[in-house]
Parts: structure tokens; sequence; C-alpha cells
């Protein structure tokens, strides 16, 4: 891609990533008060985990489309990508502490921030430029919930499960411009 244009997607994705930070914050906020409201600690543990993932990431990625400095690039890159396997957990978190519960739930949960971890210390292992391994973990990182299919469609209602198979085509579609950018 030409710089000229390179530097005008970089503009466009610093400002709609900046706009996900306030949109994140917002939700964060309401999670946050719909939880306290419900009396759970655990729905208030899951938002502010969920939440403050979503403000990972968008400020990752912000920061990392708005750096132009090639080693400040690389080092901001990977904190960007890092925050991928943080926010795939960080959408289970809920799913699996508050729909799922008990038993699968907490399964989930575990090895949900397990794999998370495992992406962590792939990027930085000798392998960690090898991006057909970062994909691979991403896509089965979104869609690991099919193992708990069963208990979720007796758990959860069909429009949370609506959700959670949009996000997993969406986790899916953003593979497509991970991919681009590395």
């Amino acid at each position: 891609m030409p710089k000229k244009n390179r530097k005008k997607e970089e503009f466009y994705n610093v400002i709609t990533h900046g706009l996900g930070i306030v949109l994140s914050f917002i939700a964060l906020i309401l999670m946050i008060y719909y939880s306290v409201v419900s009396g759970s600690g655990i729905a208030v543990a899951s938002s502010l985990v969920f939440g403050i993932s979503l403000i990972l990431l968008y400020s990752a990625s912000t920061v990392y489309h708005a750096v132009y400095k090639l080693r400040w690039k690389k080092i901001c890159q990977k904190i960007d990508h890092l925050s991928i396997y943080v926010l795939i957990a960080g959408t289970y978190t809920p799913i699996a502490l508050l729909g799922l519960k008990g038993v699968w739930g907490w399964s989930m949960f575990g090895v949900i921030w397990g794999m998370a971890l495992i992406g962590f210390i792939f990027k930085f292992s000798p392998l960690r430029n090898n991006e057909k391994i970062s994909l691979s973990l991403y896509a089965l990182m979104g869609w690991a919930s099919i193992i708990a299919i069963k208990p979720m469609i007796e758990n959860l209602s069909t429009g949370a499960l609506s959700l959670i198979i949009l996000g997993g085509l969406c986790y899916t579609f953003g593979i497509y411009f991970y991919s681009k950018d590395s």
C-alpha cells in the first residue's frame, strides 16, 4: 500500500479504535451499574474483567495505529496482539461464570484463560513470528465454546446464544484484518 494511503488508513484506525475506547468505558459503567443492582459479586467481577479487556484492546490498538517510529510500532503491535488474547478470555468470563456456572463455567473459565496464557508465552517464544499459530490460537479460543454447547443451550437464552455465535463470527472475521496487518 502506498505510504499516503497507509497514513490515511492509520488515521481512520486511530479514530475508530479511539471511539472503541469511549464506547468501552460507557459499556463498563453500564455493566457495573447493572451488576451492582443485581447484587451479584460475580457479575460485578465479570463485568470488570470484560470491560477492562475491551478498554485494553482498544487502547493498545489505538496507540499501535498512532505510532509511526518502527521500533515503537513493533512494541505496540506486540501489545496489541497480546490484548486480543485478553479480550477473548475477558469476553468468555461472564459467559462462563454467569451463564454456565458450576463445573462447566469454572472449567471454561480456566481453559480460556489458560489458552490466553499460552498465547502470551507463544508471543515471546522463538516461534512468535509464525502467524499461522497465532491465527489458529485466536480462532480456537474464539470457538472454544463449542465444547460446552450442550450446557450453554440448557443454561442460556436464545438471545444470549445468538450473541455468542455472532461474537464468534466477529472474532473469525477479525482474524482476516489481523492477518492483513501482520
